[in-house]
């Protein structure tokens, strides 16, 4: 069953978020260097690696799969929270909500102020979005109690 947030839960739940999203950002950058480290170490089409670039790929393929560990535990961290990822580059997420009981989402995005400031409709995406203060209610519902 989803969770639905109220606006002040989705507040209170953005410092982790944050957190979250930040150490994605930086291990998805840490992983395409680590990309293209190794395909600079890789020789061209047909000719063999030597076995010290064999080794060096080695390590580096080991140093991507620990950055992709730690990605998928981040990423499973907000699905248990309910939150849905749209973009690691932008730290783009969207918590599920509901307005007369209607689902919408809330939408944050990572740089911005630590409270939820926009949402869009269930159905759309990042370009509807829209200010809080244009809900049809100014305030959203959360799960009953």
């Amino acid at each position: 069953m989803t969770r639905y947030y109220s606006i002040d839960e989705a507040n209170a739940t953005l410092p982790d978020v944050e957190r979250i999203l930040a150490a994605l950002r930086e291990q998805r950058e840490e992983l395409i260097e680590l990309r293209d480290r190794a395909v600079a170490a890789s020789p061209p089409e047909g000719e063999a690696p030597s076995a010290e670039a064999q080794e060096q790929i080695r390590l580096l393929r080991l140093s991507m799969q620990g950055q992709i560990d730690q990605m998928q535990a981040g990423v499973a961290r907000l699905v248990e929270l309910d939150v849905t990822l749209r973009d690691i580059a932008s730290g783009l997420i969207d918590f599920p909500a509901l307005v007369a009981g209607r689902p919408i989402w809330l939408c944050w995005r990572l740089g911005e102020a630590l409270e939820v400031g926009y949402w869009h409709p269930h159905d759309r995406g990042f370009d509807s979005r829209q200010p809080l203060a244009e809900l049809p209610t100014g305030r959203s519902s959360g799960s009953p109690a």
